[in-house]
C-alpha cells in the first residue's frame, strides 16, 4: 500500500548527496554467456585429386608405407584428460555464476544494523530487519510499485493516484528519474531505526534484487517513509517478472533487497553501468565469508 508521506521533503533531503539541490520526494507505496570458438588447423596442401599430401604422399602414411600415427593422436594420449579439463572449468563457472539460489543463500543469516523493525505497508506489525556483512546490507520484504518521477505513459497522474513528479536522486542530467525504464529501489528516510547512511548506501548506490530465481541490478533512486521498507520502480518490478501496475501491481513478500556498501554509479540513468558492476559486487558478496 503506497501512501503520500508526510515527511517527503525530509526523506529526499538526506538522500541525496550535497551535488544534487533538489529536495526528496518520497512515496512510499541484463546474463552473460561466454563462448570458446575453437579452430582446427589443417596441415599439408590439397592434392590434384582432392587428397591432402604430407611429405610427397597420402595424409597418415609414412613414407615407408607404414601408417603414421595422427597429431590429433598425439594430443590425444589421455582420453580422459580434455574431458577432465571441460569439467574442470564447467565447475569453476558455476562457482562463480551469480545466482538466485546463491545470493539468497548468502543472505540467509542476518547480522541485523538496524535498530528496529520495518513495516511493509501501513497498518502491519513491523517484521522486516535490514541485515549486514561487511560487503552488503540486506531486507527482505514485499514489493509496491513506485512510479514517481519523469512523467511517462505508464507513470502519470492518471495511472498512479499517489503518483508525485520527483525522485530523491537525480540523474547525470539534473533531471528526475524515469521509473518506467529504470531499474531503481527505494530505500527508508534516515531515522533512530537505521540510517541508511551510516550503512555506506547513497543515492546510485548499487542493488541486487532477488525473486523467485531471477536477479536484476538496480540502483538507489528514491526514499520513502521512516517505517516502510519495500518499494522499487515500475521498471525493477517488470524486470523480476512482477505485475508492474502502480495501482493493482507488485507482490506482497517474497523480494530480497541487496545493496551494496559505498558503491554508486555516477551516472544513475546508465543501466548497463549498474548491471556490470553490480554482477562485479554481487561476486565479491558471494566470495566473501
Amino acid at each position: 500500500m503506497r501512501l503520500p508521506s508526510l515527511t517527503l521533503a525530509a526523506a529526499g533531503a538526506a538522500l541525496i548527496a550535497p551535488a544534487l539541490p533538489a529536495p526528496a520526494t518520497a512515496v512510499p507505496p541484463a546474463e552473460r554467456v561466454a563462448a570458446r570458438d575453437g579452430t582446427a588447423v589443417r596441415e599439408g596442401s590439397a592434392a590434384h585429386d582432392g587428397s591432402a599430401t604430407h611429405g610427397g604422399g597420402p595424409a597418415g602414411v609414412a613414407r615407408g608405407g607404414d601408417t603414421a600415427p595422427s597429431r590429433g593422436a598425439d594430443r590425444a594420449g589421455d582420453p580422459g584428460r580434455a574431458e577432465r579439463a571441460a569439467r574442470d572449468e564447467r565447475a569453476r563457472r558455476t562457482e562463480d555464476e551469480v545466482t538466485a539460489a546463491r545470493l539468497l543463500a548468502r543472505a540467509g543469516r542476518c547480522t541485523r544494523v538496524s535498530r528496529g523493525r520495518y513495516r511493509t505497508d501501513a497498518g502491519r506489525p513491523a517484521t522486516v530487519p535490514v541485515c549486514g556483512t561487511r560487503d552488503a546490507v540486506f531486507w527482505k520484504a514485499d514489493l509496491d510499485i513506485d512510479c514517481d518521477g519523469r512523467p511517462t505513459a505508464r507513470c502519470n497522474r492518471r495511472t498512479d493516484p499517489v503518483f508525485a513528479p520527483a525522485t530523491a536522486v537525480l540523474g547525470s542530467d539534473g533531471r528526475r528519474l524515469n521509473a518506467e525504464t529504470l531499474p531503481y529501489i527505494v530505500v527508508p528516510a534516515p531515522s533512530r531505526r537505521w540510517d541508511h547512511r551510516a550503512s555506506g548506501v547513497h543515492g546510485g548506490s548499487v542493488a541486487a534484487v532477488v525473486y523467485g530465481d531471477r536477479v536484476r541490478y538496480a540502483v538507489v533512486g528514491d526514499t520513502g517513509p521512516r517505517d516502510l521498507i519495500g518499494e522499487a520502480s515500475y521498471a525493477t518490478a517488470r524486470a523480476l517478472g512482477i505485475r508492474p501496475d502502480p495501482r493493482s501491481g507488485g507482490v506482497s513478500s517474497g523480494v530480497t533487497y541487496i545493496v551494496f556498501r559505498d558503491s554508486r554509479i555516477t551516472a544513475v540513468e546508465n543501466r548497463a553501468a549498474a548491471a556490470a558492476e553490480g554482477e562485479r559486487l554481487a561476486r565479491r558478496f558471494l566470495a566473501r565469508r
